[in-house]
């Protein structure tokens, strides 16, 4: 689909798909160095993971949001979620995912 099709029409229409309007990763690594440079490291380091979520299939994202979800995961699903997301390079991801399994471990708020 050309650029100019991206229309609110378009979109009304039912013409555009969730895989029209899916951010570039690379768009998402640019709008962290804008971030970044701005004094907002907070918000660079969600782009980051935001850009690692982009390679990502819906499923696969929706899949993720249900997993760290309190009580829905245990402790050893967690750490196999974490390893599969470093074993495909998301690096930032499966760090958020340490960090919630340690905090849930602590408030238990593991299934």
């Amino acid at each position: 689909m050309s650029e100019d099709r991206f229309t609110v029409a378009a979109a009304v229409d039912g013409k555009l798909t969730l895989s029209d309007l899916r951010m570039d990763p690379a768009t998402l690594a640019h709008q962290a160095a804008v971030a970044q440079a701005g004094g907002n490291p907070q918000l660079a380091e969600n782009f980051l993971r935001a850009a690692e979520l982009a390679t990502m299939g819906d499923d696969e994202v929706m899949d993720l949001y249900e997993a760290l979800r309190p009580h829905r995961s245990t402790a050893q699903e967690l750490d196999a979620l974490m390893a599969g997301l470093e074993a495909r390079g998301a690096q930032r991801c499966a760090e958020l995912v340490r960090h919630a399994a340690t905090v849930y471990q602590r408030r238990g708020l593991l299934r």
